[in-house]
């Protein structure tokens, strides 16, 4: 069997978080099939919606784990274990409140940053070895440390135009990253918009 990547998606299940900046990753993983022709299905045993498409010749699952952003490591842990992917196949998107709007940053591993769902990741997959996608969704400002509502706020008609262009190169990113590897990613797409 040839190998499988998985791409992973980070948000919260539910109407109301619909197109939150908290669901940045949901709105990648939803790009990302739309643009490789994918179909969700709701797969109980995985704590999960998955998508199963291919990519120039590679296999991927695409996968939004529904068990709420602090648990996301459940369903990550369960799609990993079944289709046998190791952490250095695996990417995973996210928002992050520390990069501003319009910026992407992907890397090799490393910290969670605070970010929860990372930690329950790293904590259910017992690595820190898969790659990290950080959509930037920016502070409503630098001296305000609680951002529990700006993060699960919807983004404004202005912001949403920004972050539009982020999509569409973070889909150019993940295909990158699948085909010619990290190194290239990040280098190519890394950084602001234009």
């Amino acid at each position: 069997m040839s190998k499988r990547f998985l791409i992973v998606g980070l948000g919260n299940p539910g109407r109301e978080y619909v197109c939150t900046r908290h669901n940045a990753g949901f709105m990648l993983a939803d790009r990302l099939a739309e643009c490789w022709e994918g179909s969700w299905r709701h797969e109980r045993k995985f704590f999960a919606e998955t998508s199963q498409v291919s990519v120039h010749g590679r296999a991927v699952v695409l996968c939004k784990p529904q068990t709420f952003m602090n648990n996301s490591g459940e369903a990550v842990a369960a799609v990993s274990r079944f289709y046998r992917i190791e952490p250095a196949e695996t990417l995973v998107a996210v928002d992050d409140a520390d990069l501003p709007l319009g910026t992407l940053r992907l890397r090799p591993g490393g910290g969670t940053g605070g970010h929860h769902g990372l930690e329950s990741i790293d904590s259910h997959v017992s690595s820190n070895g898969y790659a990290r996608m950080r959509i930037g969704i920016a502070r409503p400002s630098q001296s305000r440390r609680d951002i529990v509502q700006h993060v699960l706020g919807r983004f404004t008609e202005e912001e949403m135009q920004i972050f539009e262009k982020v999509l569409d190169r973070a889909v150019g990113q993940a295909q990158c990253w699948l085909t010619d590897g990290l190194a290239k990613a990040m280098n190519q797409f890394n950084g602001p918009v234009g």
